[in-house]
């Protein structure tokens, strides 16, 4: 695996996900070098990082039944050929397959399963992507971020309690990402990453089609729950 990458990846940067020497890489790919941004995406050291990510999360597989377990062997085949599409800006992802959980109350959850290696493409961006947009998150937000749990969201609770406050308020936004708005989303993303191929990529994530009960089914709005892109639709994303 660490050959074949290092192999597909030629002339990319390599860099360190997390270091200072990436996120100046990132600053510039998404302002200065906008060119650059898919090919730090791609670069040997961040999918190999992308790759044992995945791993690590095991996970159902996608439409294509392709398990965790057998992801190395495909991608020793394929990857010069999907890296090629990406950095070519033809990449099409594959349908998302959709299952569904009960939530407690008997509440029917909707998950899309991304298969295999589209969970490898977009754990990569996240990687690259993630420390442009943390920036701006809020800092009163604790839910699915970096550094960040439920534990010190209570903590926080308890320092305003400690503070005077008497009341906190629980909020749910009833189906979230299921009403996520692509030209919204996307026009605020756009602002902080000019690398039209990165642009097209994501856009491409949310359009994808899911398949349930064997019909595959358009999407014009939303984003299915379970896909890594799904962190790029957080509510704590302030303007």
């Amino acid at each position: 695996m660490n050959q074949t990458l290092t192999k597909a990846a030629g002339q990319s940067p390599v860099m360190s996900v997390g270091s200072a020497e990436k996120a100046e890489v990132c600053a510039s790919g998404t302002n200065a070098e906008p060119n650059s941004l898919m090919e730090v995406v791609l670069s040997r050291d961040n999918l190999m990082r992308a790759y044992q990510r995945v791993c690590r999360n095991k996970g159902a597989a996608g439409v294509d039944h392709m398990s965790v377990d057998a992801l190395k062997q495909y991608l020793q085949q394929h990857w010069p050929v999907v890296r090629e599409r990406l950095l070519a800006g033809t990449y099409q992802p594959q349908t998302v397959r959709r299952v569904s959980i009960l939530k407690p109350q008997g509440v029917e959850r909707l998950l899309g399963i991304p298969t295999v290696q589209d969970r490898l493409i977009q754990q990569a961006l996240h990687q690259v992507l993630s420390p442009v947009f943390e920036p701006i998150f809020s800092e009163s937000s604790y839910g699915f971020r970096p550094g960040r749990s439920a534990h010190q969201a209570v903590r926080a609770m308890q320092a305003h309690v400690n503070e005077g406050h008497r009341w906190v308020v629980d909020i749910d936004l009833a189906q979230f990402f299921d009403r996520v708005n692509h030209d919204i989303l996307m026009s605020l993303v756009a602002k902080h990453v000019q690398n039209k191929r990165v642009l097209r990529l994501i856009r491409r994530y949310l359009k994808v089609g899911v398949m349930g009960g064997g019909v595959v089914s358009p999407r014009g709005e939303g984003t299915p729950q379970g896909g890594l892109c799904e962190a790029l639709h957080k509510p704590p994303y302030v303007e």
